[in-house]
């Protein structure tokens, strides 16, 4: 496996509309892009798009076609479940979609994994979480998690590939996992076994709870 990153939709627990200053440029070279593939409705024309950033409130397309800001708009998230919205920027081909009801994110995780080659989306948290090399605890904070692994804050150098390394979730007994990458302020860890889907759905059930008590 070489070191180049996956870029996969990102799915929050966050109510707002993603903004466009939460654009990145890591679409290049050691970037895989592995977005999920929607269909966007403008009047009766039907367009492709790819889904990069998914929330309650909102979503962030690569549009195929020019989407103007205030456009009215449906979005295809799954077979037979548009959602209707407008776009409130456009940043090149990348469109801010507000929708015009909040969705249930959780709802459509729980069905991202269907077909025969499902992709394993990833979804932004904020918690902390205990890294533990050979016993010792090294805190960081959880950036966003899928069932194969999970994006941490971490400051301090992580043995890269450690097949011992462990995983300690809130709530969750510790996982075995190894350092698949690591910048001076992330790192990317791989579970050794995926996380079972329901598992991780109540996870983030338990994580969001305190999110809709501070809104």
């Amino acid at each position: 496996m070489s070191d180049q990153m996956m870029e996969t939709t990102l799915y929050s627990l966050d109510e707002e509309t993603p903004s466009a200053d939460r654009l990145d440029q890591r679409d290049g070279e050691r970037h895989l892009t592995l977005y999920r593939v929607g269909s966007v409705m403008l009047g009766d024309r039907r367009e492709l798009c790819l889904i990069k950033n998914i929330s309650a409130g909102g979503m962030m397309i690569r549009a195929y076609c020019r989407i103007a800001e205030g456009d009215a708009l449906t979005v295809e998230l799954k077979n037979g479940e548009p959602v209707s919205g407008k776009a409130i920027w456009t940043k090149g081909q990348n469109v801010g979609v507000q929708f015009d009801e909040k969705i249930d994110i959780l709802s459509i995780l729980s069905t991202s994994m269907e077909g025969p080659r499902p992709r394993m989306p990833r979804i932004e948290v904020s918690c902390p979480v205990s890294l533990y090399v050979d016993s010792h605890p090294i805190p960081a904070q959880v950036e966003d998690i899928s069932q194969g692994g999970v994006k941490v804050a971490v400051r301090q150098p992580l043995p890269r590939g450690e097949k011992d390394l462990g995983v300690a979730l809130p709530g969750m007994a510790p996982i075995r996992a190894s350092v698949r990458w690591q910048s001076d302020e992330s790192a990317g860890i791989t579970f050794n076994t995926l996380m079972p889907l329901g598992d991780l759905v109540a996870w983030l059930e338990r994580q969001r709870a305190p999110i809709s008590k501070a809104s």
